[in-house]
Parts: C-alpha cells; sequence; structure tokens
C-alpha cells in the first residue's frame, strides 16, 4: 500500500506542470493618459467597475492611475480659451451617460463643459487619481514582463521617472495641444498688426479693431458673432470670415426644454428616464441626418441651401458663400445656435468672404481678387495639427511602434499592440456617446480577462480563414477636412471587414461594444 501511494506521489510530482513565474508588480492595474472628456469618463467606468475577485490587503495596487501633462482637466476645454467656444453637439448627447446633462441649452458653452467634467470628477472620486503636470513621453511593452512602462516627465519637478501598468488607455485625443496648424501665408512677416491662433488665444484685446478671421470651420463661425456680441465689454470695429471654400451650416434652437416638459407632462417619469428617452431621440436624429446625407446627399443639400437662403435673406450676403462643392457630411457639417451666425451677418459689423489670399501686407491682407481686407488683427482658425498618444512615442520590446501604419479593432484597441486601448469619438455626433462605449467595452474586456486569468490581449488581423485588408480611411472616417488628410500617416487605418471597419453608427457600435462577445477570432488571449 505504501509503494503504491509513493508512486503515485512520485507520477504527480513528474508531471505537475510548472507555475508560470509571478509578473512584476506594477504601479497600478490601469493607466489613462489624459484627464479630458474621455480620460474622466474612463476613470469613471472603472470607479463603478466591481471586481470579480477581492484582493489581499497586500496588494494595494490602484486599479488604475490618470496622467495629465496640462495643470488642470479637462482637454480642449482647458485649453481653448477664446470668445463663444462651445460644443458642435446637443448637450443631452455630449453628456456622460452614467450622469445626465441637465442645462436646457443646446450647444454648451466651453467653461460651462469644463465644469462638468470637473463635477463629475468630484462626484466619483477622480480627482485623487489624477497626476498633473506629468507628461507620458514614452509607452514600451515587455512580452516577458507582460506590462507597459511608462517614462513621464514631471513638469512641476523636472524629473524623469518610470511608471508601470497592466494596460494602458490613450484618452489623449487626436490633436496636439502644444501648437495648431498654422500654414506660412506670403509676406506675413509685414504685417505690422497681430496674428492669433485660437489655440493660444490669451485674452486678446479685440475692442473696436478690424478683425479677419481665416477660416470656416466651427472655430471661425463661432468666433465670429462672439466678437460682435458686446456682452463681454468687447466688441469689433469690424470682423470679416475669410474663407476658402464654404462650409454647411445649419440653424438649430439654441434652448431644448424638452427634459423638463416631458419630466412634468408625465409625473411618474423622472428625469433620469426623461434624459434617457430624449438623449435616444437625439441619437437617432443625428444618424438620420447622416444616413440621409449618405443616401440622398443631393435633398439635404438642398434643404440646407434652403434654410440659409431663408436666414440670410434681407442681409445683403449671398447664399454662395454657404453653398460648398462637394456633398453633405464629406466634412463636418457645423450648427449655429438660434442662426447666431447669420444674425450677426445682418449687422454692418460682419461680413464674409469667398477668396483665396495673395499675401499680407502691413495693414491686412490682399486676396488674388485683387480687393484688400483691412486688418488691426488676424485670427489664422487653420485647424489642427493631429498627434496621437499626446506625442509619446510607442514601442514593443524595444522596437518602435507607429501607430498610423496599424488598423484599430472595433476603434478601441490598436492591431497587434497588446493591452493598450485607444479613445476615439464620432465625426458626426457627440464624441462622448463613442468614448462612452468605448470605456464600457474596456471594462468589460478586463473582466473577462480577470475571469480567464488572461494577462494579455492582443488583435490580430489574421486568422486560419481570413485575413483583413487595410484602407486608406483611417479611424476618422472618409472625412475630406484638410485636418484629416494632412494626419493621413499619424491616425490608425481602419479594414476591410467587421470588426475592423469603422462604421460611426452608434445602434451598431452599441450592440458590438456592450452585447457581442468578447473572444473572436481576432482577438487573442495569453496568460
Amino acid at each position: 500500500m505504501l509503494n503504491i501511494t509513493a508512486t503515485r506521489q512520485a507520477i504527480k510530482k513528474r508531471f505537475k506542470r510548472k507555475k508560470s513565474p509571478a509578473a512584476p508588480p506594477v504601479d497600478c492595474d490601469v493607466l489613462i493618459v489624459g484627464a479630458g472628456l474621455a480620460g474622466i469618463g474612463m476613470a469613471c467606468q472603472l470607479q463603478q467597475r466591481k471586481p470579480k475577485k477581492k484582493v489581499s490587503k497586500q496588494a494595494k495596487t490602484p486599479p488604475f492611475i490618470v496622467l495629465e501633462k496640462r495643470s488642470d482637466l479637462g482637454g480642449t476645454w482647458d485649453l481653448f480659451t477664446y470668445p463663444g467656444i462651445r460644443s458642435d453637439s446637443d448637450a443631452l448627447t455630449f453628456g456622460y451617460s452614467f450622469r445626465p446633462w441637465l442645462d436646457h441649452r443646446m450647444l454648451a458653452a466651453g467653461e460651462d463643459i469644463k465644469s462638468y467634467i470637473a463635477d463629475t470628477a468630484r462626484e466619483f472620486g477622480i480627482t485623487e487619481h489624477i497626476r498633473y503636470q506629468h507628461e507620458v513621453q514614452q509607452l514600451s511593452w515587455s512580452s516577458h514582463d507582460q506590462q507597459w512602462s511608462a517614462t513621464i516627465k514631471n513638469h512641476v519637478s523636472g524629473e524623469v521617472s518610470t511608471l508601470t501598468a497592466n494596460f494602458v488607455v490613450g484618452a489623449t485625443g487626436y490633436y496636439d495641444y502644444e501648437q495648431g496648424y498654422q500654414p506660412h501665408f506670403e509676406k506675413e512677416e509685414d504685417f505690422q498688426g497681430q496674428i492669433v491662433h485660437p489655440q493660444h488665444w490669451n485674452n486678446v484685446d479685440y475692442h473696436d479693431k478690424k478683425v479677419v478671421i481665416i477660416g470656416s470651420g466651427a472655430t471661425a463661425m463661432t468666433l465670429l458673432p462672439a466678437m460682435v456680441n458686446e456682452d463681454d465689454g468687447q466688441c469689433v470695429q469690424h470682423v470679416t470670415m475669410l474663407q476658402r471654400s464654404p462650409t454647411y451650416v445649419a440653424s438649430v434652437p439654441g434652448d431644448d426644454y424638452a427634459l423638463e416638459w416631458l419630466s412634468a407632462k408625465f409625473s411618474p417619469l423622472s428625469k433620469q428616464q426623461a434624459y434617457t428617452l430624449l438623449r435616444a431621440r437625439n441619437v437617432l436624429r443625428q444618424q438620420g441626418v447622416y444616413q440621409f446625407a449618405a443616401h440622398a446627399p443631393k435633398v439635404l443639400k438642398a434643404l440646407l441651401t434652403y434654410g440659409v437662403k431663408r436666414e440670410l435673406k434681407g442681409s445683403g450676403v449671398a447664399v454662395d458663400h454657404f453653398v460648398p462643392a462637394y456633398n453633405p457630411w464629406d466634412e463636418r457639417l457645423c450648427a449655429v445656435p438660434d442662426g447666431d451666425l447669420f444674425n450677426t451677418l445682418h449687422s454692418k459689423r460682419a461680413g464674409v468672404v469667398t477668396d483665396q489670399i495673395s499675401h499680407f501686407t502691413k495693414t491686412g491682407i490682399m486676396l488674388e481678387s485683387g480687393k484688400h481686407l483691412d486688418a488691426d488683427i488676424i485670427v489664422t482658425a487653420t485647424g489642427l495639427k493631429l498627434q496621437m498618444l499626446g506625442g509619446a512615442s510607442l514601442y514593443i520590446d524595444g522596437q518602435p511602434v507607429k501607430v498610423g501604419a496599424r488598423m484599430t479593432y472595433k476603434a478601441v484597441l490598436v492591431e497587434d499592440v497588446p493591452n493598450m486601448a485607444v479613445m476615439f469619438g464620432y465625426i458626426n455626433a457627440s464624441w462622448t456617446l463613442k468614448v462612452d462605449l468605448a470605456s464600457q467595452y474596456i471594462v468589460r474586456l478586463l473582466d473577462y480577462m480577470q475571469t480567464h486569468r488572461y494577462q494579455v490581449a492582443v488583435p490580430q488581423a489574421e486568422t486560419k480563414r481570413e485575413k483583413v485588408q487595410v484602407q486608406s480611411d483611417t479611424v476618422m472616417g472618409a472625412l475630406s477636412a484638410g485636418y484629416i488628410k494632412r494626419a493621413q500617416d499619424e491616425l490608425p487605418k481602419q479594414g476591410d471587414r467587421y470588426p475592423w471597419h469603422v462604421t460611426n453608427n452608434y445602434v451598431s457600435d452599441r450592440i458590438m461594444l456592450k452585447h457581442r462577445k468578447i473572444k473572436d477570432d481576432w482577438l487573442r488571449f495569453s496568460r
């Protein structure tokens, strides 16, 4: 009997599977880079996460850390301070799904958005997890240690340190915060006035000045009426929006009191329930307009042109300034609250010119048509300079990785990059809608990995049966906007099939990110 027992023990010992060596301890489970709208939303989702296993008292690894290279949270809404800055999508869908935006203002002001983000961070206990003025300069993945190592510069002390994490979420947005896109104009050094980019506004004094705004995007269309508005004590002598080509513009109501009406009309309905219904309404409306543009562009173009004609009637401004040669949603459509842009063009203080710049002069801009625009201040609302991961370099096992050369999986993960998500919003709807879904997906992925004791998840674009073909379109879709074209090599690409193809469709994305199974043929896991 003793011999049999000894034999069994010897066999067990011989064939017993060796335990994998434990990975080195990490400084946090999830490292979030950026404390803007996406980063705070991601942190809130992690804060609400309920881990499936209890962590021992000895293992006090923080669930997440947020690194922000600026001195305050808010991202875009902390950086931009030019007059009139606001969202370009409705507040009901711009707010987080888990914390309703209950303001009746349709397009929220920039300072209100920043306050909303800050209030959310405080309410969910995120503030204490944020390390300000900490810039991530490099992210390096080690397959041996199965973890990320971030090289960080503390801009207060000047020290450079390293922080390790199991998973990284890039929530830095898609543009360079240090500098906007500023093309060089012929003889611009001759101009004796002030040249300013909206990204570096810094309390510009434009009172009783002649101003020319170069650009035709949302920034230019926000600045023009704001600079004529006398409420803040400043008002231009005259402002001209100088555009190379027109942009589609639609007037939307400045206020939406449907939330109050619905919750009052149906008293059993709480504000949260009313918010959910109206948010769904606005999502469907956004998607409907986008699909309408895709399937009946000529009809939508006619409707938008008709709307502009009505708004400009009696102003003396030609409708041609707002009728582009391209179809609606080939570039982003601009929304203006209560037609404020058009109302301003009825005044003698504002105008719009469609022309090409020949060169700058001492006193303004000479156009190719021979017309001269006098200016004391020239605002170059010429767009953004795009950048990934806040400028941090990316390495896997010592080899540099160019994100712009990789495809995006479900518009959240990056091809062949382990344990990393990069947050992108929608081009045709509120940015928050998509980052909300992406955050929920990341939490689902982390829970799945924890349940099955996986350490690594990496999307790969080839299986035994099929291979994804990379497309020329980036994760931002087929927008023909200049800033997208300029950054073709910076942004991750999309593939020719699900789940590598970017649909920019909230309904299908909601199904894919919230309800589809985590494990599929493309996502590979390892212990």
